[in-house]
């Protein structure tokens, strides 16, 4: 930030009802703020949040089924999400879980939650039974409030695609 010089208008002596008769014709420091480097710093800072904001979306990564079904309404509190796999293996957020440890983890978490909300996400190429098993597995860990997470824009079953 610098200050910047000003030169004064117009010149010697005038009658004039001025007491700053000592500066006459003299400099006097610019107190403006330029803020055009702001600006420009600001909007580069928008561009690379804009750019990163997409890439922030963590998780394990499945080929969700389509389906028409709406989006539900968020929550106040970071939903709880368990994947399974192409391969059929569990995840309790991107955390990998063996079978045999399910249900004591989602035991112990639904003791520090406030709600039994959990969302199962899991391939389309899992075999429906693997899923049904899982979702028991939710249900004895302690949730009862087990949502499917698919992607929109699906088959609607009424004839018409998408």
């Amino acid at each position: 930030m610098g200050a910047g010089v000003v030169q004064k208008s117009g010149g010697g002596g005038g009658s004039g009802g001025s007491r700053r008769r000592r500066h006459r014709g003299g400099a006097r420091p610019m107190s403006d703020i330029n803020v055009t480097p702001f600006v420009d710093v600001m909007m580069v800072l928008l561009i690379i949040f804009m750019v990163a904001a997409p890439l922030l979306t963590v998780g394990v990564p499945v080929e969700l089924p389509k389906t028409a079904a709406n989006a539900l309404p968020t929550e106040q509190e970071e939903p709880l999400t368990v994947t399974i796999t192409a391969e059929g293996a569990l995840a309790i957020q991107t955390t990998p879980t063996p079978d045999n440890e399910l249900i004591p983890k989602l035991r112990a978490i639904a003791v520090e939650r406030s709600d039994d909300k959990i969302f199962l996400r899991a391939d389309g190429s899992v075999p429906y039974e693997r899923v049904m098993q899982v979702m028991g597995a939710l249900n004895a860990g302690g949730f009862s409030s087990i949502g499917l997470v698919t992607d929109t824009d699906g088959p609607r079953l009424d004839g018409r695609d998408g």
